[in-house]
């Protein structure tokens, strides 16, 4: 049974997300937010005209990443960033702040209005290029709690870029139960990379929350993963000639939203849970 992904209002959502260029306060950080703003503009604008139903704003390009984001130079950058693509976007809007900056990204994401946010290790600790990500769950349920704001937590499990340490079970029911995730990513070993599908009926099988595959959607295999999950993110395959740093490419996200829109069509509305 499909299940609705909040706070959308469209079965199976297809989110596309906003690589940012490189921000101030990072590694290589030599743009202006200017530059950063416009580009990020250019393509929210390729997006919604393709037809996304929401979008996502990470900073892909600020790598290496630290662990947790502290540069205040970023984080201001960013949530003005934030800001200016909510007031534009009329569809909801989710922050992504690696590498696994939860807690940031939840009080920018009180602060601006945007809708949900992805953690990379909420609730299970997992081995990656920045080092041991510790789950963050409590502290940032903590801050939700005391802004009293309803932004949504969706959580990766296994997440890619990492060696997990958790079983994909474990994984999953760590998050849900004690991380109180509001959704799931699934994804494959890479940025862009085809997510198993076996892992995906795993976790749809065990999961009453919403279930989103995270990464390696394109037009020619969205139909293999349709009746697996409740939403789609897409970031690489948008892109022009489907390089991941490359602007959007208003035609690739056409494209693909055809598709969903005719598997849409033939969606029984008696199968769609709210729960």
């Amino acid at each position: 049974m499909t299940r609705i992904l909040e706070p959308f209002k469209v079965v199976k959502p297809v989110i596309g997300v906003i690589h940012l260029k490189t921000l101030p306060g990072s590694p290589y950080g030599g743009n202006s937010i200017d530059d950063v703003l416009v580009d990020a503009l250019s393509d929210l604008d390729a997006l919604i005209e393709g037809g996304v139903d929401g979008v996502i704003v990470e900073n892909y390009m600020d790598k290496p990443f630290p662990k947790r984001v502290s540069s205040v130079e970023t984080i201001a950058s960013y949530t003005v960033i934030v800001w200016e693509i909510r007031k534009r976007a009329g569809k909801p809007v989710g922050l992504s702040l690696l590498r696994n900056s939860g807690v940031e990204a939840m009080a920018i994401a009180c602060v601006t209005g945007a809708d949900f946010i992805r953690v990379n290790a909420l609730a299970e600790p997992v081995w990656s290029p920045e080092g041991l990500l510790e789950p963050i769950a409590y502290e940032l349920h903590c801050l939700r709690s005391r802004l009293g704001c309803g932004v949504r937590v969706y959580a990766d499990v296994n997440v890619k870029h990492s060696k997990p340490i958790m079983d994909l079970d474990t994984a999953l029911h760590e998050n849900i139960d004690r991380g109180l995730a509001d959704a799931v990513i699934v994804t494959g070993a890479y940025t862009g990379g085809e997510t198993d599908p076996i892992d995906i009926a795993i976790v749809r099988r065990q999961c009453s929350k919403p279930v989103i595959v995270g990464s390696g959607i394109r037009v020619d295999n969205i139909q293999l993963y349709w009746d697996l999950v409740d939403g789609f993110i897409v970031g690489t395959y948008f892109k022009k000639d489907g390089i991941v740093v490359n602007p959007v490419d208003r035609r690739r996200v056409e494209s693909l939203m055809e598709v969903v829109y005719r598997l849409r069509s033939h969606l029984d509305t008696h199968s769609v849970s709210s729960t």
